[in-house]
């Protein structure tokens, strides 16, 4: 089996995070700069095999897009132009970045560690990992 990437999607920072080749547990992978998004993903695609990729997909409560929507739609079509064999696949990021808080708080990060913003991202997008694989 191929692993599945989640991308946190970002203006300033993208946090990945990946499954294990059985697709049974998410981690997180890194966080990138997103200029350096494309770049980074194709060093990574050359060595591990990825059958799918799930990206956040930022909405308001009442689940209407937000500002970033449409920074995410346009992050879609550049990553199945460049990797067009792998099929890109957006899920619900409400919440995340409140439970990747919260789960730094509860994993006992001093204070000082909590405010890295890219480890939230990475965090992040191993949440919308593991929500994924749970559901599917």
């Amino acid at each position: 089996m191929a692993r599945i990437l989640a991308i946190d999607y970002g203006k300033k920072r993208t946090g990945l995070a990946v499954t294990d080749p059985l697709q049974m547990i998410a981690s997180g992978l890194t966080t990138v700069a997103t200029h350096d998004l494309i770049p980074y993903l194709k060093k990574y695609l050359a060595l591990e095999a990825v059958e799918l990729i799930l990206i956040g997909e930022p909405k308001n409560l009442d689940g209407e897009a937000t500002d970033a929507t449409a920074l995410v739609t346009e992050c879609v079509r550049i990553l199945q132009k460049n990797f067009s064999q792998i099929p890109v696949k957006k899920v619900d990021e409400r919440f995340t970045s409140k439970l990747a808080f919260r789960s730094m708080i509860d994993s006992g990060l001093k204070k000082k560690d909590r405010q890295n913003k890219g480890l939230v991202d990475e965090i992040s997008a191993t949440i919308i990992l593991q929500e994924y694989l749970q559901y599917k």
